[in-house]
């Protein structure tokens, strides 16, 4: 696998072509930070894009004609270009091909840039819209922190810190994987979500109503790891039951509504870029020692 290493004083991160996926990133110590991709999810930080989470019956509908577009969209296990390679950053880029159209019948650019700054790794989305009609598009983050942080910290005494209180109720999906209509309470009290396995048994944890625009994941005696983001709108928050991993996901959009049938251009939370425009999106992931 083609992969390119960026070194700043207290970060090191390592990106993959394929998928232009962050595959490793380790403090100033060396301690790895990310899910290994091991048998129970073979990923470490997939790129969503163009869609976040799933279409009804995996059907995209646009000026009469419907396509198969399947979860998460392409991007993930795309191989992207290098555009640039340095010591402390590193841009990649996908582009509209005959068989991204063949399933996403638009014209894109999506470059993705990662540049490490101290102890911060900053995460870059650029989308921009070549062509002639208004580009509709989603995109996310979905990296995998390693849980327990560190080894021998049980997984229960791990917790999220937002930086606002949030008392906005949940959403979460169903049985078909799209948007439940309902709202749940919110299990976060006042800023602090105890992390126990238990809250992703139904499905992931959906924050469409965020007041934070950063969330600390904490453990005693672990990193602190610090997920920051702008322009992202919605937050997710996912493990695989049993796994040892906790995904804290800033999204620009979301997973179909159960009810909605119509146009993809019409989903509710896409991006809508004129032509000849582009949208920049940006997270960040800080590790505190």
């Amino acid at each position: 696998m083609d992969r390119h290493t960026i070194i700043g004083d207290g970060l090191t991160a390592t990106i993959a072509a394929d998928g232009a996926e962050l595959c490793s990133l380790r403090d100033s110590r060396g301690e790895e930070m990310l899910w290994q991709a091991e048998a129970a999810w073979p990923r470490h930080a997939p790129l969503l894009f163009p869609i976040v989470g799933k279409l009804k019956d995996d059907q995209l509908r646009h000026a009469g004609t419907t396509t198969r577009l399947t979860q998460h969209g392409f991007a993930r296990d795309s191989r992207f270009t290098w555009v640039e390679q340095g010591p402390r950053s590193c841009r990649l880029r996908l582009e509209d091909s005959a068989e991204t159209r063949a399933v996403y019948p638009f014209a894109f650019r999506f470059e993705v840039i990662y540049a490490v700054d101290d102890d911060r790794l900053n995460i870059t989305y650029v989308i921009a819209n070549p062509g002639t009609e208004v580009l509709p598009a989603s995109a996310g983050a979905h990296p995998a922190f390693r849980w327990p942080l560190r080894d021998g910290i049980a997984k229960d005494a791990h917790w999220l810190e937002f930086a606002e209180a949030e008392p906005h109720p949940i959403r979460r999906l169903g049985p078909d994987g799209l948007l439940d209509a309902t709202g749940f309470p919110s299990p976060v009290e006042g800023k602090i979500l105890p992390l126990i396995e238990s809250l992703f048994k139904i499905s992931a944890i959906i924050i469409d109503q965020s007041a934070s625009r950063s969330v600390r994941y904490c453990a005693p005696g672990a990193p602190v790891i610090e997920v920051s983001w702008d322009g992202f709108f919605q937050l997710g928050l996912w493990m695989k039951p049993g796994a040892e991993f906790l995904c804290i996901e800033p999204w620009h959009g979301m997973t179909s509504p159960a009810d909605f049938d119509g146009d993809f251009i019409d989903k509710p939370g896409l991006l809508l870029i004129p032509p000849g425009e582009q949208r920049e999106l940006t997270h960040r992931i800080r590790v505190i020692v």
